[in-house]
């Protein structure tokens, strides 16, 4: 009996064998991977190798020992402790918590407002429309650098500390930042913001339950209070539990400065608001779009049915709008925290300025520039993680 024979036998389909296996498509394409994987490995390699030689060859120290050496320089501001004799590590972990701080902050304010004006430039309301249409063309169209440089001059050219501007004695504006009022330190604010995630966490699940209740049944739980009321209900029960505690630490003019309260300082509210406002035009224009993706026809005949206006929001626009605004939505958000970086223009002690300060230094700059590129880059694949798994999460599942 021939080989092809044998090959037939079983079904009539030829068996696999290693010469059908080494020309499949399968195996050349895999094979070309590994190919070029290990030329970019080979040719990362050399590279390196190549710098390394040169640093040596000017007796520039090499490796990444120096992060363990002591900074001797100081931060101006941190959400960590620090002080000049801790070490280089600390300092990038400092810059990177800055870095993290500005950019949450950053994209809840140009979320907000980006969906704001989204929402207008679609509003029949033909001023609104025409408004919110000038407020994108101009955040759109001036570079984020100028608009970071714009904001930072117009604080910096505030009245001073002795004429700042005063909002009822509780909130001051000046040159040297924004100054109001916050409760005094107590315990209790700790469980109260515990209190406030499980609140966050409980409205999600019932939420959750009373959507399959809906799906199953046909009758709808309107969840929106109950939601409200575990949200800020529980902080609140906490707060009396704890005594009710009511002391607040008021912003005191002491010198050329405020003291107590809290203090936004102006380097990070210039770099805020304009990296915010930046990323809340292209925002908008991805709401505008995910608005009017939504076939008209869908609408009409929600409303011709009897639904509510934020039914027809909640039900039928948005949840197709959003398989168009989450992907392109997830991009701005990866470019807001890279043009975080240009806080060293403004002097606010984010990752890279502090990585320019530890570069100067120690003369190591591949090293810190490496560990600034690994860390942008490690963000940047979380934040696009979260946001596809939110992805799937809002998209339609057919049935």
């Amino acid at each position: 009996m021939s080989h092809l024979d044998e090959s037939m036998q079983g079904g009539g389909r030829p068996r696999p064998t290693l010469g059908n296996f080494l020309y499949s498509k399968t195996f050349r394409t895999f094979a070309a991977q590994i190919v070029m994987a290990v030329i970019v490995l080979m040719a990362g390699l050399f590279l390196y190798r190549n710098i390394i030689d040169n640093l040596n060859a000017q007796n520039i120290a090499t490796g990444f020992g120096f992060l363990e050496q002591d900074a001797q320089f100081d931060i101006g501001e941190t959400a960590i402790r620090y002080d000049a004799s801790d070490s280089y590590a600390r300092a990038f972990l400092v810059g990177l918590l800055n870095t993290l701080i500005v950019s949450a902050a950053g994209i809840v304010l140009a979320t907000v407002l980006g969906f704001a004006v989204g929402f207008a430039r679609v509003s029949s309301n033909w001023l609104l429309s025409k408004v919110a249409t000038g407020y994108v063309e101009i955040v759109r169209n001036i570079p984020v650098i100028l608009q970071v440089i714009f904001w930072a001059v117009v604080l910096r050219n505030l009245p001073n500390a002795r004429n700042a501007m005063d909002f009822y004695g509780l909130v001051f504006l000046t040159n040297r930042g924004l100054s109001f009022t916050v409760p005094s330190a107590n315990p209790v604010h700790e469980i109260m913001g515990l209190a406030f995630a499980a609140g966050i966490v409980l409205a999600i699940i019932g939420s959750y339950l009373a959507r399959r209740h809906r799906e199953k049944t046909g009758k709808y739980i309107d969840m929106l209070w109950p939601s409200l009321g575990l949200i800020f209900g529980l902080p609140a029960l906490v707060w009396l539990a704890g005594g009710a505690p009511t002391a607040l630490s008021i912003p005191v003019l002491k010198g050329f400065n405020f003291k107590g309260g809290a203090t936004i300082s102006p380097e990070f509210t210039a770099l805020l608001v304009g990296i915010a406002l930046y990323a809340s035009g292209f925002i908008a224009e991805i709401v505008r779009a995910g608005l009017q993706a939504t076939p008209r026809g869908q609408v009409e005949a929600a409303r011709s049915i009897g639904l509510k206006p934020r039914f027809v929001m909640r039900y039928v626009v948005l949840p197709q709008a959003l398989r168009v605004i989450v992907p392109p939505l997830t991009s701005q958000y990866v470019s807001l925290m890279k043009n975080s970086s240009i806080a060293v223009i403004v002097g606010y002690p984010d990752l890279v300025n502090i990585g320019n300060t530890v570069m100067n230094q120690t003369g190591q700059a591949v090293e810190a520039i490496a560990v600034m590129m690994l860390v942008y880059l490690t963000i940047s694949i979380v934040t696009s993680t979260l946001m596809n798994f939110y992805n799937r999460l809002v998209a339609i599942k057919e049935r």
